[in-house]
């Protein structure tokens, strides 16, 4: 098994069997929404569907970034697809650096045959740009799994974390640019799970992304993951880093606020569709789930389809109960702040 596969394979075991929450919560059970009792609305009439980036879902819901580049990763990416393809939702492919570098491992990301009519998010490191990767190296990453957006992932921390890891990130920003102006698909930059502050999101703004993706701290830690995945000395290295990172709704809440014109997607230890209407009248236009879906993805479709049913219940009966017909309605008059601080 090459350097890939193998750490591809030992970063879903790790997520699968051991404690790699953050220790950061979400930020969520600091918001509440406003109980409206005459909703003057048939919860049969609930309308989820929505845009995002010209292109048409379901629900505002996105299966986000999970694996790709083993076999097992292979049957993960085809179970979420066609759980997307039955549900109309978004979903995007785990970071395609090991199917750029060994084309071999790009047929795990490849679900086109089971959703031809997916949104579907290519996937790349943004770092990768400094050790070689240009704009034909995301050409492919779209162009080789029919993608409609490439995410640019920034992960510093986990690089720094990691035996080896790409650590280069200056002038990453130029780079950034020249891919938004030489892409024909819109880009979307994410953070893996410590959150964008508000001048990281606005130079990215500036730079020509055509969306954010929040990614706060809540879910995976991935500094947890890679502290498992070293030895002695690399744990006590990363042990610090268990809490770092900015929530999910706290950051949402200040790049929102900052008005920079972009759509948000809010992911990072979402874990319901109540959290997901909040997320939504917190400002995110569409929310991501990941690690709450990873058991049932290694289950099988049916189970995957039947979880993300009873999210997309959730956000119904959410929106029912605040007086809100469609996504639009989840404004932040639906919302209040339930913590003195976060």
């Amino acid at each position: 098994m090459v350097l890939h596969e193998k750490r591809k394979a030992e970063h879903l075991e790790i997520c699968r069997n051991e404690d790699v929450r953050s220790r950061v919560p979400s930020g969520f059970s600091c918001y509440a929404l406003k109980n409206t009792a005459l909703p003057e609305l048939d919860l049969e009439s609930i309308d989820l569907s929505c845009g995002f980036l010209g292109k048409a879902l379901h629900a505002p819901l996105l299966i986000s970034s999970m694996t790709g580049g083993t076999a097992e990763a292979a049957r993960i990416n085809r179970n979420l697809a066609q759980a997307a393809q039955a549900l109309g939702l978004a979903m995007g492919v785990g970071s395609q650096r090991a199917g750029i570098d060994d084309p071999t491992l790009m047929a795990t990301y490849q679900v086109r045959d089971v959703a031809p009519d997916i949104v579907l998010y290519a996937n790349l490191g943004a770092v990768q740009l400094n050790y070689g990767y240009g704009l034909n190296e995301c050409r492919r990453a779209v162009e080789s799994i029919e993608a409609d957006a490439l995410i640019l992932h920034l992960n510093c921390l986990q690089e720094a974390l990691q035996p080896g890891g790409n650590t280069r990130f200056s002038g990453l920003l130029e780079a950034i640019e020249e891919i938004c102006q030489g892409l024909k698909v819109p880009v979307i930059v994410k953070e893996v799970g410590w959150g964008l502050a508000i001048e990281d999101a606005r130079r990215l703004a500036n730079a020509g992304v055509s969306a954010l993706d929040i990614a706060g701290a809540g879910g995976t830690s991935w500094s947890r993951v890679e502290a498992l995945r070293g030895d002695e000395r690399q744990r006590r290295v990363a042990a610090p880093f268990e809490d770092w990172g900015v929530s999910t709704a706290q950051a949402l809440d200040a790049v929102f606020q900052a008005d920079l014109g972009l759509p948000l997607l809010a992911s990072g230890g979402l874990t319901n569709g109540v959290e997901a209407a909040k997320a939504l009248a917190l400002g995110a236009s569409m929310v991501g789930f990941a690690g709450v879906l990873l058991d049932a993805a290694c289950t099988s479709t049916e189970v995957l389809v039947d979880q993300l049913m009873i999210i997309i219940d959730q956000l119904r009966i959410a929106m029912f109960c605040t007086g809100s017909a469609v996504v639009a309605d989840l404004g932040r008059d639906k919302i209040e702040t339930r913590c003195t601080s976060q």
